[in-house]
């Protein structure tokens, strides 16, 4: 809890607010924030407010995150323990979900990533504190590389399911997408690791993507497609990762919200992103988030957790 009693009201300021539209605020797409900046987002949650600069250009806007302000937050993660602590006291200012990566991948693909092992127990702690849909298990991007074609990652994906059945109700899956620069990073891996990748055809893709989704309804997880209609196929419904009916069932009350996504076949709901790209140091190397691990990592170093931005 934050001070006495929990979350301290913010000191004023002597500039003026314009509140917003209440929203989902997103935490974050484009980088790991429970993982790595969760002293700077419980500063920000003391303070009621952040600021974030658009990747695109277009300026610095400042975000609301004071309670009546924030309908509820989404945590994307690979690891919650550095926030887990303080999930009581987010709670006071608007519920939360967590989107919870586990792929359990070689190395050479997430070379900093927690076992999945405390991945399983971090999962199950969330359930027990916080309820059966707080959290959504991605198994998120499948990657096809040597020693991980599709007899591998169904393997692998039943290990997991089998693990997770009865803590989550929804996993999330999507084919890895081959931006240039998410090209770039994994041909650097490949040299340096020896191994191969490749991008297969969309019937191949397809028929892994819904081999995994038998194998999840088998153990009693619903699985979701996010953001790739032109794979969908039988089992598969699509995902809704910013989703206001989840948010909703955690609340105990209604979250009304648009449908706003922010790609093609997107359909989470309208929320704001308060974090920033190239800021996460996991060191997986299909990620769209980060260009350059090296420039990940020394954003992360030059991180201020009392800023009012995660990266200047």
């Amino acid at each position: 809890m934050w001070g006495v009693g929990g979350l301290q009201p913010a000191p004023a300021r002597s500039f003026r607010i314009e509140r917003p539209i209440r929203l989902i605020v997103s935490a974050s797409y484009r980088t790991d924030i429970p993982a790595f900046y969760s002293q700077w987002l419980v500063a920000r949650l003391r303070a009621g407010y952040c600021r974030v600069a658009n990747p695109y250009g277009g300026g610095v806007h400042e975000v609301s995150l004071a309670p009546g302000d924030v309908d509820g937050f989404v945590f994307w993660t690979r690891n919650m323990r550095p926030l887990m602590a303080d999930l009581d006291a987010v709670r006071q200012v608007a519920p939360f979900t967590v989107q919870f990566t586990l792929t359990g991948y070689p190395r050479a693909l997430e070379s900093s990533v927690i076992s999945a092992e405390e991945a399983v127990a971090q999962l199950r702690e969330l359930r027990r504190r916080f309820g059966p849909r707080v959290a959504v298990w991605r198994y998120d991007p499948v990657v096809f590389a040597t020693d991980l074609d599709a007899e591998t990652h169904a393997a692998s994906f039943a290990k997991l399911a089998h693990a997770l059945a009865g803590t989550v109700d929804e996993v999330a899956l999507s084919v890895v997408h081959p931006y240039r620069k998410t090209r770039r990073n994994l041909d650097r891996a490949a040299r340096r690791s020896g191994f191969v990748w490749h991008d297969p055809p969309a019937e191949q893709k397809r028929d892994l993507l819904v081999r995994l989704a038998a194998i999840a309804a088998d153990h009693g997880i619903a699985p979701t497609l996010c953001s790739q209609p032109e794979l969908l196929g039988p089992g598969l419904g699509e995902a809704r990762c910013i989703d206001a009916e989840r948010l909703s069932d955690v609340a105990q009350h209604p979250i009304a919200s648009r449908e706003s996504g922010n790609r093609p076949g997107c359909r989470c709901a309208l929320s704001r992103d308060i974090g920033a790209y190239d800021t996460c140091p996991h060191g997986c190397v299909y990620c769209y988030a980060v260009a350059d691990r090296d420039r990940a990592v020394a954003n992360f170093r030059a991180h201020d957790p009392e800023a009012e931005t995660l990266a200047s």
